[in-house]
């Protein structure tokens, strides 16, 4: 059974950097991809970019395109979220989780977690401007 960890989360000035992580342990008969998602307090979820588990190709929201950077490393079994030049716009809870597709619509990303995704719990990131 596929856990994921997340970590990472801080207190950031506008404008800075932070680096998220996901650790996925446990094992699967499929190698789902991995999407990250935040949800502002009183706002809905929302996902912020996704690494599909097929070909590795990563996606966006229009939202952090050109700030933000989804990567993995295979050997460690994480998956990373790096934020850059961030703003209170940002300030979150993020969550990972698995998604078995990952891809674009209209010109806007697309994740669906299935019937059996797993979800991290959230870490907190909060932008002070």
């Amino acid at each position: 059974e596929v856990q994921l960890q997340a970590s990472g989360g801080g207190l950031v000035q506008a404008g800075g950097s932070l680096r998220l992580s996901c650790a996925r342990s446990g094992s699967s008969l499929i190698s789902p991809g991995i999407g990250w998602y935040r949800q502002a307090p009183g706002k809905e979820r929302e996902g912020v970019s996704c690494i599909s588990g097929y070909d590795g190709r990563t996606y966006y929201s229009d939202s952090v395109k050109g700030r933000f950077t989804i990567s993995n490393d295979n050997a460690k079994n994480t998956f990373y979220l790096q934020m850059n030049n961030l703003t209170a716009a940002d300030t979150a809870v993020y969550y990972c989780a698995t998604v078995m597709l990952c891809t674009e619509y209209g010109g806007q990303m697309y994740t669906n977690n299935g019937k059996d995704a797993v979800w991290g719990q959230g870490t907190l990131v909060t932008v002070s401007s």
